[in-house]
């Protein structure tokens, strides 16, 4: 890796990153690993010290901590606590720690020692309703995705060296479907969120014939009651809506006002 990096003949400081994980598949941070092709250029815009998928060290002296995962425990909100006070940008990275992600569907059973007892028996787990992470700290910065699209982190931690504004697009998933050429899949008999989800991952699962199930939470503007009306032109009940919405927990605000009006 270059001992030092230039832009325009600028000396660029590499920030030291920490990533850490809450209650997570943890498989955003493996899209980094698993991003051969570019890996070793990425690693040289940062100084990585902390990274349990990928290295046995663990330093604590960094300036941007990227954190996966939802708050679902007493002590992870300490840990966050730690985690902020050294931080000088805390990055949301994912759909868990954007909105609680999938984790957060279980929050939809008001009797949570039931879900427990269900679940894990007479097995005793600490464990709370499931959170995104800006409930607990102040977040500078969203990483959207189930998982994260490597593509897009590089970019993004690209423009933080840069000083650059980070800018997501405020246009809906289903611009870059169009843009791919895509047959939509309404089409084709399937449900899909693209039309009120947040573009950026370039119409990852509607380009490999899967709905949109929302991961990215809503774009600016969303037009919910529009997109219950698609969803029932093409035959697909208000409940098959809901359970896209509800999937990842960005849509939250919206499933309470549908479910007010029944």
């Amino acid at each position: 890796m270059p001992a030092n990096l230039t832009y325009l003949g600028v000396e660029l400081a590499r920030p030291r990153v920490a990533f850490f994980e809450l209650s997570s598949c943890e498989g955003c941070q493996l899209q980094l690993l698993n991003n051969e092709a570019t890996l070793l250029d990425f690693l040289s815009l940062v100084e990585v010290v902390r990274f349990r998928e990928g290295m046995t060290e663990a330093g604590d002296d960094y300036a941007v901590a990227f954190v996966e995962g939802s708050v679902t425990r007493a002590d992870q909100e300490l840990q966050l606590a730690e985690i902020r006070k050294k931080a000088k940008v805390m990055v949301a990275f994912g759909s868990c720690a954007c909105f609680g992600g999938v984790n957060q569907l279980k929050n939809r059973f008001s009797d949570q020692e039931w879900v427990k007892r269900e679940v894990y028996g007479d097995f005793h787990v600490d464990t709370q309703l499931a959170r995104p992470i800006s409930d607990v700290v102040k977040v500078d910065l969203m990483i959207y995705g189930c998982p994260v699209k490597k593509e897009e982190v590089e970019r993004i931690v690209t423009d933080l060296l840069l000083g650059k504004a980070i800018n997501h697009p405020k246009y809906p998933v289903c611009m870059e479907c169009k843009a791919n050429e895509n047959i939509c899949l309404f089409d084709l008999g399937e449900p899909c969120l693209g039309p009120v989800t947040r573009a950026g991952c370039d119409a990852w699962c509607p380009s490999n014939r899967m709905g949109c199930w929302g991961c990215r939470g809503p774009a600016d503007a969303a037009n919910i009651p529009q997109m219950a009306r698609i969803m029932a032109e093409h035959g697909f009940s208000t409940e098959t809506l809901l359970d896209r919405l509800e999937c990842f927990g960005g849509f939250a605000a919206h499933v309470e006002e549908i479910r007010k009006k029944g």
